[in-house]
């Protein structure tokens, strides 16, 4: 009897765990009550109750017209009843893009072999020569202080030479003389420029991401591309697009624009058009743009188009010089200096070949929108905050090698090195993040959950590592001049963090939300199945979706359980993965499962008001989030070839996002709804907790100490970005001061006999003193000339590094007016 029941608990565990078809179920329960039979273990009694309530069940699901008559249609009914309603712009939001690796990690059980079969992302040799020189010489004509200070936008000649050299032509393919770059160079380039200068990044990145030239690559007419794209491609043409409206900037479906359809005159013939009246604000590059991209609504009223009287959003270009259109002033955007403004029109009437794709896209401007949004999400923001997170690392670790404090440096200090370690740890995450977001979309994919995740995480992220330089560079950091390498990304990273979908409603709305639906492998199935009019096909594909939707969630139940016992010891890892980070791939498995459980419960007990539950969703987002990361970080490690000394990198970051998982999981059993669920899932999934943990003391020292040390493992954490020559700018000094360290520390070393037995002087921290000090120590032979030219070398160039800047009292504002005074009347007329 023993065995017998056991069997039973063996079985249906095995089923459950390998989705087990009705039929198999039939076949395994017929076993075993026949076994049960006879073996003599039950009676004529106890027979026809096991044949009740297990074979007839078992017989009705794998009869396929008596389920889907008994089971399915009734289960339609009901789901229909609670469906949330959705709209069609929901709809196409939800719809627009691909789902890729972040399907696997919602699945509960990712495909590890389809992981490693990804190839690493690559530069070609024209990239390669791109980066290396037209990147690098832009990096030079610009920098922030002269932008925000001298130009309020980017230097004219920088301007000049990003149109010449193609910048802005970047995605533009080469047959309208574009240079037809990969989304990973792209990403490059935008990464590079901001390590630089933000104008310059911005200025670059926004023709080549959401914009004109992306929505005219993929749904424009070929006259609208023919006409255009060699234009934008050679910086002929300015594009701007202008979405957001002042009612409506997140909820962008609900734009107040309006283009009503009708005739009107357009170069002197009457022609088919729209009259249309918009309000828009927050535009990048619109008070220099040459063409207007424009998104608004369109109607229909007397049906010149067709039946629809409100064919929906709809976007269209227009030259900015068209009568009626109203270039507005410039924002200024926690001073940065990018061109940014307001625009507007009243009554403009423009003609229907104006619309991008023509009368055929009339309408479809939402769905075009979003499919552009998420390869340019992607791109855009998560490439500039790793330019400015990278400057940030490298100056930073730099100044506290470089900078003493009670004779030490103070990178040697434990609560210096935690902001190090923080800063590193989170570079290399971001940076991982980054580089596999890119090659989603070199690989073809419109990544619309992954984009939302490396936005939001990346510009997080960013924050945090601009803050903890701020904190370890003090009064210098908050000094402003030419020598400040942090102020101007501590003063503009929250432009990164409200824009292309501000953060809250990225984290709470976006991630989870479409997550939930696309990256589900049944969900959407079934939303399609219940709107589907005609009654047979949708009992029948909601049949299939809601049972296979039933598997998938006992199979994740199972494994959860199981996984929950052995902390996911026995469970799959990629064959080829380097061994010392075998741990995370179970870890992530774990997640994943964890992730896949808590979503179906949520959806199933929480239904409609699922998507109110923001606090949930948050949390349930931050899991897949930080399960991207996780996987990103190891994906670099493995693209890289694996160099031992990134280990402490990869440690700390890997940690870092198990950690934030598990606090994101905590967070949502804290505070579900349903406290008797809650208290279910962690008695089923963990019995044992979660044993992930905040990285350690001793870590974070072994990453404070690669970001403070020369060498590869620290090249490579701030590759791609921008060092200038000392001949172009004095914050040369700080990486160049930093690069002669370690020759300097050996000469302290061999000096402590010396300072140790009073002959010397311990080394001094101004620079006067230290450098008669070295002369001292040159009198005594102990270091020879070569040394004391170094020395001396050094401490000029660390007190340049350390260097804080200054101003005439007023700010040179008398100099100033003196010179207005001094203006000739042409001299006026020029400034106006």
């Amino acid at each position: 009897m023993a065995l017998w029941i056991l069997a039973f608990v063996v079985g249906v565990t095995a089923l459950l765990f390998y989705r087990a078809h009705a039929w198999q179920w039939l076949i395994a329960t017929v076993l075993w009550v026949g076994a049960g039979i006879s073996l003599g273990l039950t009676g004529t009694v106890a027979t026809a109750i096991l044949a009740v309530v297990l074979i007839v069940p078992a017989l009705i699901l794998s009869i396929g017209p008596l389920r889907r008559a008994w089971v399915t249609a009734p289960m339609l009914a009901k789901f229909r009843s609670i469906m949330p309603e959705m709209s069609h712009t929901e709809k196409d939001a939800i719809e627009a893009g691909t789902v890729w690796w972040d399907a696997d990690l919602f699945s509960g059980r990712p495909d590890w072999d389809k992981f490693s079969a990804m190839p690493a992302p690559a530069l070609s040799a024209d990239e390669q020569a791109f980066m290396d020189n037209q990147v690098e010489h832009l990096c030079d004509l610009s920098n922030d202080w002269e932008s925000t200070q001298v130009w309020q936008d980017l230097p004219p000649k920088a301007w000049q030479y990003a149109k010449d050299a193609g910048f802005l032509g970047m995605i533009i393919p080469k047959r309208y003389g574009g240079l037809e770059f990969s989304a990973y160079a792209h990403s490059q380039v935008v990464m590079k420029l901001a390590s630089r200068c933000s104008a310059a990044a911005v200025s670059v990145m926004v023709p080549n991401s959401l914009g004109p030239a992306e929505l005219l690559l993929h749904y424009g007419t070929e006259d609208q591309k023919n006409y255009y794209l060699p234009r934008l491609a050679k910086g002929e043409e300015i594009p701007c697009f202008a979405l957001t409206s002042p009612y409506a900037g997140s909820d962008a479906a609900a734009i107040p624009d309006v283009g009503i359809v009708c005739r009107g005159m357009h170069e002197g013939r009457e022609t088919l058009g729209f009259r249309v009246t918009w309000n828009k604000r927050y535009i990048t590059l619109g008070p220099i743009a040459t063409v207007l991209g424009l998104a608004f609504r369109a109607l229909d009223p007397d049906h010149l188009l067709g039946d629809d009287a409100e064919p929906g959003i709809t976007c269209a270009l227009i030259p900015t010089k068209h009568p009626g259109v109203v270039i507005g002033r410039r924002h200024w955007p926690l001073n940065a200096v990018f061109q940014n403004g307001p625009n507007s029109g009243k009554d403009v009437f423009i003609p229907l070949d104006w619309v991008i794709g023509g009368q055929a896209q009339v309408g479809k401007g939402w769905r075009m929108l979003m499919e552009c949004l998420a390869a340019g999400r992607a791109i855009s923001l998560p490439s500039s905050n790793v330019g400015y997170s990278k400057i940030a690392v490298r100056a930073t670790g730099a100044y506290a090698a470089v900078r003493r404090q009670f004779r030490t440096p103070i990178g040697k200090f434990e609560g210096v090195q935690e902001a190090l370690a923080r800063m590193a740890g989170n570079l290399y995450a971001m940076d991982a993040a980054r580089r596999m977001a890119a090659l989603a979309v070199d690989l073809g994919e419109k990544p619309s959950v992954i984009s939302a995740i490396a936005k939001y995480h990346v510009t997080e992220r960013a924050r945090k590592v601009v803050n903890d330089g701020m904190d370890v560079v003090a009064g210098k950091g908050i000094c402003m001049g030419p020598n400040n390498f942090l102020a101007r990304a501590y003063q503009q990273i929250p432009v990164s963090i409200t824009v292309e979908g501000a953060n809250i409603m990225t984290r709470c709305l976006m991630i989870f939300g479409q997550g939930a639906i696309r990256c589900h492998p049944y969900v959407l199935k079934e939303l399609a199945a219940a709107q589907t009019s005609d009654h047979t096909a949708a009992v029948r594909a909601f049949d299939d979706a809601l049972f296979g939707h039933l598997t998938f969630v006992t199979s994740n139940i199972v494994r959860g359980a199981l996984q929950g016992i052995t902390h996911a010891r026995f469970s799959a890892v990629p064959s080829k993965a380097a061994p010392e980070l075998h741990a995370y791939y179970r870890a992530a498995n774990r997640m994943s499962t964890l992730l896949a459980i808590a979503a179906d419960i949520s959806m199933a007990v929480l239904g409609g008001s699922l998507k109110r539950r923001e606090s949930i969703t948050g949390r349930l987002g931050d899991i897949l989030s930080q399960l991207f990361l996780l996987t990103a970080t190891l994906k670099r490690f493995e693209d890289e070839g694996r160099p031992v000394a990134d280990l402490p990198l990869v440690h700390w970051a890997a940690q870092d996002a198990l950690w934030q998982a598990r606090e994101a999981f905590e967070g949502v059993l804290a505070n579900y709804p349903s406290r008797g669920v809650a208290w279910w899932m962690r008695w089923k999934l963990m019995p044992l907790g979660l044993p992930y943990a905040k990285p350690s003391d001793a870590l974070a020292a072994r990453v404070a100490e690669v970001m403070q040390t020369p060498g590869d493992a620290r090249e490579r954490l701030i590759a791609g970005s921008y060092s200038p020559s000392a001949d172009v700018d004095d914050l040369a000094y700080g990486e160049i001061v930093f690069q002669m360290t370690p020759q300097v520390t050996v000469i302290e070393q061999r000096l402590r006999t010396a300072i140790k037995e009073g002959r010397l002087a311990a080394m001094p921290q101004s620079l006067p003193e230290f450098t008669a000090w070295v002369d001292h120590a040159a009198t005594l032979q102990l270091v020879s000339d070569d040394e004391r030219r170094l020395l001396a070398q050094y401490a000029d160039y660390a007190a340049k590094a350390v260097a804080v800047d200054d101003f005439p009292a007023d700010f040179g504002r008398a100099t100033d007016m003196q010179h207005a005074r001094q203006q000739t009347p042409a001299d006026e007329a020029l400034t106006s």
